[in-house]
């Protein structure tokens, strides 16, 4: 019984290991999104002010250029970061399942260890019993 504890202890652990892996990548993502979306404020403000100063065509339209690829990559951040916790959601999922296994398996130990000293006591009883009969007999 020990042997299958250990291993689901082993298979808790790498739960474990993969939660913590899904949530860095999760940060990771996250930070990238707050990254776009601030080079994003900031194409939006620079487009602002060109379009408030001398019209100058060729910038404005750079800007706006650089503004929707910003949009862009940003929608795709977006993507990757609902990705990043879907990934977070199956790893907690797994690790929940691994750490409900490991305390199905250790109540089961202890069961058994409970029911073993149960019988152990029963069989002792039961010699002290034969001991004494067999004592009173020879008197």
């Amino acid at each position: 019984m020990q042997n299958i504890l250990n291993v689901k202890e082993k298979l808790e652990t790498q739960a474990k290991n993969e939660f913590a892996i899904a949530a860095a990548k999760e940060r990771e993502e996250e930070e990238k999104l707050n990254a776009l979306n601030e080079r994003r404020n900031g194409y939006e403000a620079q487009l602002k002010g060109l379009v408030e100063d001398k019209l100058k065509v060729t910038d404005i339209k750079e800007a706006e250029d650089a503004l929707e690829i910003i949009k862009y990559h940003v929608r795709v951040q977006e993507l990757n970061l609902a990705a990043a916790r879907q990934e977070l959601e199956v790893a907690r999922a797994k690790l929940t399942a691994a750490m409900q296994d490991r305390k199905t398996h250790e109540k089961l130990k202890e069961k058994q260890f409970e029911q073993f000293k149960a019988e152990e006591a029963a069989k002792e009883s039961k010699e002290i019993d034969e001991l004494v009969s067999y004592r009173h007999g020879r008197q």
